[in-house]
């Protein structure tokens, strides 16, 4: 039977930490559904759509067999999403003990509504471990190079919206 995990996140935009954590979680699954998390409330820099196409070019730039990795968008709870796509594993990446705390809480949470779906906590290579896509919309709109956070073809849609990070 094939695993499935699903790794979940705003994706706004796609980092090299989340591309770490993908690599990762494709080595422990037969198939990964990335799930954006779409919120009315929120106003993200990239459209579904837009990080959708980020994130299938960062698939094809890992070299695995891109019909291994479904992007789909939630608005409910995490739980309900993997459960409908029969997902087995949350795959949650930890950059530090802070992150660790708060997924902590929701791991415990998240099992208790749903037992079957396990989380498994993937830790950030020490190369990435800094890098958060807050930051980098951050740098980016003040003019800085995001080039070493971020897939190339992220970058050029980075300095495309925003004009500060030609």
């Amino acid at each position: 039977m094939a695993r499935t995990a699903l790794y979940s996140g705003s994706f706004d935009p796609v980092t090299n930490g989340h591309v770490d954590v993908l690599a990762q979680a494709l080595d422990l699954a037969d198939r990964v559904i990335v799930a954006i998390g779409v919120h009315p409330a929120k106003k993200p820099l990239f459209t579904f759509e837009e990080r959708v196409e980020m994130i299938a070019e960062t698939v094809v730039g890992l070299g695995v067999d891109p019909a291994r990795v479904e992007v789909i968008a939630f608005s409910d709870l995490v739980v309900d999403a993997a459960r409908r796509v029969g997902a087995s594993a949350i795959v949650r990446g930890l950059r530090d003990g802070t992150d660790l705390d708060y997924e902590m809480q929701m791991a415990g949470m998240n099992g208790a509504m749903a037992p079957n779906v396990r989380t498994v906590f993937l830790p950030a290579s020490p190369s990435v471990r800094h890098i958060t896509a807050t930051l980098v919309r951050q740098i980016a709109a003040m003019g800085g190079d995001v080039a070493s956070f971020v897939p190339a073809g992220v970058a050029r849609r980075l300095a495309a919206r925003l004009p500060a990070s030609a």
